[in-house]
């Protein structure tokens, strides 16, 4: 393997880690910039619709540009964005509730077009690789979410605000990711037939199986983030600290999951591993539904973890190998699923909560992520088990970075 993939594949892996640690910084503060900037408990939701849905406008703006510029100069200067719009998000004040919508808008539009971007990369580098890496990059995405969720809980330990919260980490991270978007690598689309009668075209059709596994995985993570907190202290009498473990838990071993998924993949084909992912984080949430106390629903929420964390980079993978000369566009649309899936997560468990029961609530994800397998021949609608030999006959044309345009 060249220098120049090796280099563009450690390259990219440090950019997932970077915005895993940005979101996190976000996400996890979310009550202390409603405090800091006084906003009410009735905008705040509106506020935090906001977001995904400006990303989800950032992702399809993506899919146009990158008809003109290539994914690494997006992904090169789209990253800094966010950065500065997450130090944006600190260092305005109580009133200031038109600068934290700008920050916020600003926020949502360069995430969406550095989810794409980023995944983009991904798809390409694994096809130059000829084996299995996505998982990898997503491994180190949830290395930086738990990065970033640590230095949050320091920053609210000690009181500080936002932007001395904030500043440090945008400050190493900033100038760290601008050089190492230097290497970024833009593969080759892989050739397909002529008589394919679809070149360089998205059919939606071939897309939605893939589409609605994103929108069901996504809506799985975000009942984790957003429920498991309460889950266990109001439904099955956990302490207050003790409520403050499942979604590290979930974030550990999503990590542990992806940072050995690509060998799964390898071993057995995307296809299976979707399978078995499906099962397991199906399995999650009925064991937290059925759970009696609070230990029985943290192996519940360990189990969804490892369960859920194969499902999002298999898909983006996935919608590589079905449109190979048109991976771009596939990714572009389907990042934007995931912030359906993220819009509709929280809201409908919630609603069902109060309806009806949290316990009855979990079943719903539970279905949802079972209907995962029956559309396993989307994930293996190209090979998808590199063989031993990593490298193609033909060397794709990686050698022109972003640094290079």
């Amino acid at each position: 393997m060249t220098d120049v993939l090796r280099r563009g594949r450690a390259s990219l892996a440090f950019g997932f880690f970077a915005q895993g640690v940005t979101f996190a910084l976000l996400v996890t503060r979310i009550p202390a910039v409603q405090e800091r900037y006084g906003v009410s408990d009735a905008l705040l939701p509106v506020f935090l619709a906001a977001v995904p849905v400006l990303a989800g406008v950032g992702s399809v703006s993506t899919e146009h540009l990158v008809k003109r510029v290539r994914p690494s100069r997006l992904l090169r200067w789209s990253q800094p964005v966010v950065l500065l719009a997450l130090l944006g998000v600190g260092a305005g004040g109580a009133g200031q509730v038109a600068a934290l919508a700008v920050a916020l808008g600003v926020f949502g539009l360069a995430v969406g077009a550095l989810d794409a971007s980023m995944n983009m990369l991904g798809v390409s580098l694994q096809r130059s690789y000829r084996r299995s890496i996505m998982l990898g990059f997503h491994a180190v995405y949830s290395l930086g979410g738990i990065v970033g969720a640590s230095l949050a809980w320091a920053g609210a330990h000690w009181h500080l605000a936002l932007w001395v919260s904030y500043l440090p980490v945008v400050a190493v991270l900033l100038p760290a990711t601008l050089v190492g978007s230097r290497w970024y690598a833009d593969g080759e689309p892989a050739p397909v037939a002529e008589a394919d009668g679809r070149r360089g075209t998205v059919v939606f059709r071939l897309l939605l199986p893939l589409c609605l596994v994103m929108t069901f995985a996504y809506i799985g993570d975000s009942t984790v983030s957003n429920w498991s907190a309460k889950y266990l202290k109001d439904v099955l009498g956990g302490s207050e600290q003790l409520a403050t473990v499942p979604y590290n838990v979930y974030m550990v071993t999503t990590l542990a999951g992806r940072a050995v998924g690509d060998l799964g993949v390898r071993r057995f084909g995307a296809a299976a591993v979707v399978r078995f992912g499906a099962l397991v984080a199906a399995g999650g949430f009925a064991v937290v539904a059925a759970a009696p106390g609070a230990w029985a629903g943290m192996l519940g929420f360990t189990l969804l973890g490892l369960g859920l964390c194969v499902l999002v980079p298999q898909t983006f993978a996935a919608a590589g190998r079905l449109f190979p000369d048109a991976s771009d566009a596939a990714v572009a649309r389907l990042n934007i699923f995931n912030y359906v899936g993220f819009l509709v997560g929280s809201p409908l468990v919630g609603a069902l909560g109060d309806a009806w029961s949290y316990r009855g609530a979990m079943l719903v994800p539970m279905v949802l992520v079972l209907v995962t397998p029956g559309y396993a021949r989307s994930f293996a609608a190209q090979p998808d088990r590199y063989g031993g030999g990593h490298e193609r006959p033909r060397t794709a044309d990686v050698g022109r970075g972003s640094n290079g345009l």
